[in-house]
């Protein structure tokens, strides 16, 4: 995969909004010189997508920026120059503000772009990447992850634009986005995902998150709710330069191909809400947490150091049937786990919230004091205590419908390889032996359900991310003969071919842990393995069509949510037809 040499300076050439921040790697802060659990816990910044007139919830349109502004990620680091979310410029947070929707209520937001014509991060012009035809400005589109709206509302790779809209994608087509909040209620997050520039812009922290509620089925419920009780958890990692600044090496792995891209990034400090290794006061009661993974590459093994146990109620944005008590729960990027921690049945004053996983996941590096330590629980008497909480974690949930094999109207095989240089470099990573630019081959009809196998032939965990569609997960099964089926794909690049030949699978079966045996928008693709999931591109709790056309276009896409494989490449059209 040889480029010409005119191309592998393109960076500097470009000039405009994609100057590389090239600066010595002497400069990197060592994690060490941050002292731990020193700033509290942030409760993000809260907008309501509805409006209530006369008792009755109408439809609400929100304008919401993409500001450049200095963001203070620990009281001893100077300020971050970042991208933020916010309602306004003063307003706008790292993560940013929390929509709160209201089922069957729509939202309408405009999201605006006031970045400056310069990006803070180091980028790649050698991966497919969104470039203005004047070079100015910073491409953004936002994605609204699991949420079930119109293709002109997905936030289409190609539909991009820069401030003002002065120069947009070949895909865009309107300023408002309408979110129709039809779906079960649940837990999402918005993203930037602009073609190639999804590390780097979601690294420079434009992400946050998007609740939809529903309460006459939540409340009977009777988890925690209400301020302080049930809060949003946005979990991610950065490193940063002694001066503040946020560090991405501007080097490649093979910089004669790519020279920039790196197949993953890890970051040094572990954030939460925008702070590093933040603490939180809680009372001797239950609190809801929704955990939010929203690292470029990093999973997350969470679990508390003092043996405190853990009730989860949803995983990603669907109830589940039942609730599942947990001591660790593995969470890849972009999963979100619901979940309820009973500080009541702590022993100790003090409960760290603490990270196992090797990075990258599952055969890398073991972790270190500093990104294995997440965040710190001072647990404490107060009125909030055990005796004044009303709370519960009912055994049974919401028993949303459960798919079956039966239903499904078409089986597909997805494959996911890597491809690397001579030097056993990855250069780039497809699914099905195709780059993001072939035409689609994956055309489901709009309210069925379909069998996909997906197979890994790598040696990462991929989190593999469906828009519009929701999966049960069913079964993951060993490759027999890994290497003969690597060998079918190099010569072949044919998943169904290459399966029927050399019938993957047949090895050890891994069960489905039970918190992720419900309703998916992410699963963890194992090494080595045939993942078969159920695909309905249907509401899971009804019989209702979309209120949409999901055939018109651009379309949606699936892809691999870890950011550095999906700008390179590990991404593939979704068309649905009717």
């Amino acid at each position: 995969m040889a480029y010409p040499l005119s191309l592998l300076f393109m960076a500097a050439l470009l000039g405009g909004i994609f100057a590389a921040v090239t600066m010595a790697e002497d400069a990197l802060l060592s994690p060490s010189k941050l002292e731990m659990f020193v700033d509290e816990l942030l409760d993000m910044p809260k907008i309501q997508g509805f409006e209530v007139v006369h008792g009755v919830p109408r439809p609400r349109s929100l304008n919401i920026g993409m500001y450049s502004i200095l963001w203070k990620f620990h009281k001893d680091l100077p300020p971050t120059p970042v991208f933020a979310y916010g309602a306004s410029r003063s307003t706008a947070t790292v993560p940013g503000p929390t929509i709160e929707a209201l089922r069957g209520v729509d939202t309408y937001v405009t999201w605006l772009n006031y970045l400056p014509p310069k990006h803070i991060l180091p980028w790649d012009p050698t991966i497919p990447t969104a470039v203005p035809s004047d070079r100015k400005g910073i491409p953004t589109v936002v994605h609204l992850h699991g949420g079930i709206n119109e293709p002109q509302s997905d936030g289409h790779s190609d539909s991009w634009y820069t401030a003002g809209f002065r120069r947009t994608g070949p895909t865009w087509t309107n300023k408002a986005y309408h979110y129709h909040n039809q779906q079960h209620p649940g837990t999402l997050w918005y993203h930037d995902h602009a073609m190639g520039l999804t590390r780097v812009n979601l690294l420079a922290g434009l992400v946050g998150a998007y609740v939809i509620r529903q309460p006459e089925i939540e409340s009977p419920l009777e988890l925690p709710s209400g301020d302080g009780f049930d809060r949003v958890l946005v979990v991610f990692d950065r490193s940063f330069r002694v001066d503040g600044s946020l560090y991405m090496s501007s080097t490649g792995n093979n910089p004669s191909i790519h020279p920039q891209w790196q197949p993953e990034y890890f970051g040094d400090a572990i954030i939460v809400n925008g702070k590093a290794w933040p603490y939180m006061k809680v009372g001797r009661r239950k609190y809801r947490f929704r955990i939010i993974n929203a690292s470029n590459a990093r999973f997350f093994q969470l679990l508390f150091t003092n043996g405190l146990n853990f009730t989860i109620v949803s995983s990603d944005s669907a109830y589940l049937r039942r609730s599942v008590e947990a001591r660790e729960v593995l969470l890849a990027p972009s999963e979100i786990v619901d979940l309820v921690v009973d500080f009541s049945r702590s022993k100790t004053e003090t409960a760290v919230l603490e990270n196992k996983a090797c990075y990258p996941f599952p055969s890398g590096d073991p972790v270190n004091e500093a990104n294995g330590r997440v965040m710190k629980f001072i647990v404490e008497e107060s009125p909030e205590g055990s005796s004044s909480d009303a709370s519960k974690v009912p055994k049974r949930l919401i028993g949303y419908p459960r798919a079956r094999l039966s239903d499904a109207s078409q089986t597909r095989y997805i494959a996911m390889f890597e491809y690397t240089s001579p030097d056993d470099e990855p250069t780039h990573l497809y699914l099905n032996g195709l780059p993001y630019s072939a035409p689609a081959t994956e055309t489901p009809r709009a309210g069925v359900t379909e069998l996909w196998y997906v197979i890994n032939l790598t040696e990462d965990n991929h989190p593999l991310h469906i828009h519009l569609g929701l999966f049960v997960v069913l079964d993951q099964t060993e490759i027999e003969d890994l290497e003969k089926f690597k060998d079918c794909m190099t010569e072949l690049k044919d998943a169904v071919r290459c399966r029927l030949s050399r019938h993957a699978g047949g090895g050890r079966r891994v069960p489905v842990r039970a918190h992720e045996r419900g309703w998916k928008n992410v699963y963890k693709m194992m090494p080595g393995h045939v993942t078969r999931v159920l695909v309905s591109f249907s509401y899971i709790d009804s019989n209702s069509s979309y209120p949409f056309d999901p055939t018109s276009e651009p379309g949606y896409v699936y892809h691999c949510h870890i950011l550095d494989h999906e700008d390179n490449n590990m991404m593939r059209p979704l068309k649905l037809i009717k």
